[in-house]
């Protein structure tokens, strides 16, 4: 969040703390004006000059607004600066006001968004393996597009190769769309997600557990029918918690922040779907729940303006609960 006590260098210098505490990753959002964020790739290279260890990903970043082409090529710069330690989350953009009018800002078609951000997986996919594209689909039309003029060693690529996709899926991120249109959404989306990824990327539904079991369920169906072993594929959850020594002064503090930065989200959502606020034995036992059923990662976001102090009390106050590992 950007904010008067809260600016960009406090956002630098905060990376190295959280290195220095023991995370393994940092992460960063994505909006062109919807939100007050900077722009993900040039911000995840600054950070990749504060820190030597962790990851750096995004979750997520709105790639259907996106040329696949700069796309590509500007991320396999990032992960050759940071030197391999990116991760990709990609998502197709919610359904708030603010992000349709981003759409409509690059003249893209909102209500095709899902089968947009299918041919960008794919050509962003195809060169950082293939080294080049000849795509053509009904939005992006390549014939023998490569990062190389055949002069060079060898053609402009990620360092990984390619770098983890943890691929965005949330079918149920406001209201409940309806069992059935539930399960077309999921199913797509699994198969999308074992197609283009090498993992699964979820939020903003913390009060209901059983829906993340649902959704591996739809996971494992979809490795089977591509003839892939989902047990290759990390399951990530991005959590926003607040961390108080009650869970009143918690949930104080945590309302105040997300109703400022997601003035149009907070009122479509019940904010206990968030994550957990409340004592650290609340936020424990809300990740042993989630960790039991299945997820790898936490990508974890504190709920409040005052960031260095939520990064100090998750260190020392809920890590050492943890095989760290499992929490990140």
């Amino acid at each position: 969040m950007i904010a008067p006590d809260y600016d960009l260098q406090a956002l630098l210098d905060l990376s190295e703390v959280v290195e220095a505490r023991g995370f393994d990753s940092l992460w960063v959002g994505d909006s062109l004006f919807s939100k007050p964020r900077y722009e993900p790739m040039t911000l995840m290279a600054a950070l990749s000059q504060r820190t030597k260890r962790v990851k750096i990903g995004t979750a997520c970043i709105v790639v259907t607004t996106r040329n696949p082409l700069y796309l590509a090529l500007e991320w396999a710069t990032l992960d050759q600066i940071s030197g391999g330690r990116t991760i990709f989350g990609p998502c197709m953009g919610n359904p708030e006001k603010g992000v349709r009018r981003e759409f409509e800002a690059v003249g893209l078609p909102y209500k095709e968004r899902a089968a947009i951000f299918e041919e960008i997986l794919e050509i962003v996919l195809q060169l950082w393996t293939e080294k080049k594209t000849s795509f053509t689909g009904k939005y992006f039309d390549y014939d023998e597009v490569s990062f190389s003029s055949g002069t060079e060693m060898a053609p402009l690529a990620p360092l990984q190769q390619p770098p983890p996709r943890w691929i965005v899926s949330n079918p149920r991120l406001v209201g409940d769309p309806g069992e059935e249109k539930a399960r077309r959404i999921m199913e797509r989306a699994a198969d999308r997600i074992i197609k283009f990824g090498d993992g699964w990327m979820t939020c903003c539904r913390a009060q209901h557990p059983g829906e993340l079991t649902e959704q591996i369920g739809y996971l494992e169906e979809a490795a089977a029918r591509h003839g892939s072993s989902f047990s290759d594929y990390t399951v990530s959850y991005q959590v926003t918690m607040n961390i108080g020594d009650t869970k009143e002064e918690a949930h104080a503090s945590f309302s105040d922040y997300i109703s400022k930065y997601y003035p149009e989200l907070s009122q479509m959502m019940d904010l206990s779907n968030w994550g957990p606020v409340g004592s650290p034995e609340d936020i424990v036992a809300w990740l042993r729940e989630f960790a039991d059923r299945g997820v790898d990662h936490f990508i974890c976001r504190f709920g409040a303006v005052d960031q260095f102090d939520q990064v100090e009390r998750f260190a020392s106050e809920i890590l050492p609960q943890f095989d760290v590992e499992r929490v990140r």
